[in-house]
């Protein structure tokens, strides 16, 4: 039974310290920044009075853009979209991020820049 065991163990420790990614995959923070700029793009085209099949037109060169920007190639982002969605549970941290972000962002936009500076303190007369 303890052969049996040492055995499973090996074969768990050794599928977990395989599970590497491969190169050219994105990490999770880049993944997550990436897809964060994706997001807020298609928000402002839905904000555009442009018929959504036309919203298209300025999306794809927008994206074009941000991935050379960024310096991703069609093939590392077609290898990391491949990656992820084969391992969902590194892509639901990656959209958890993702929606984090988004969220806080959204609370900043509805409530307005918040100042840096403390109150003036009040001199004891």
């Amino acid at each position: 039974m303890q052969k049996l065991l040492v055995i499973f163990l090996f074969l768990v420790w050794s599928a977990c310290s395989s599970a590497k990614k491969p190169e050219g995959v994105l990490t999770q923070p880049q993944l997550a920044a990436l897809l964060i700029d994706i997001y807020l793009a298609e928000a402002r085209l839905e904000v555009m009075p442009v018929a959504k099949d036309s919203s298209v037109r300025y999306f794809v060169p927008f994206e074009e853009k941000l991935l050379k920007t960024k310096g991703i190639s069609d093939s590392t982002l077609k290898q990391t979209y491949s990656y992820y969605f084969a391992h969902p549970k590194e892509l639901e941290q990656v959209y958890d991020a993702v929606i984090d972000t988004l969220m806080v962002r959204d609370k900043q936009i509805a409530h307005g820049p918040t100042p840096n500076r403390k109150p003036p303190i009040k001199n004891p007369q």
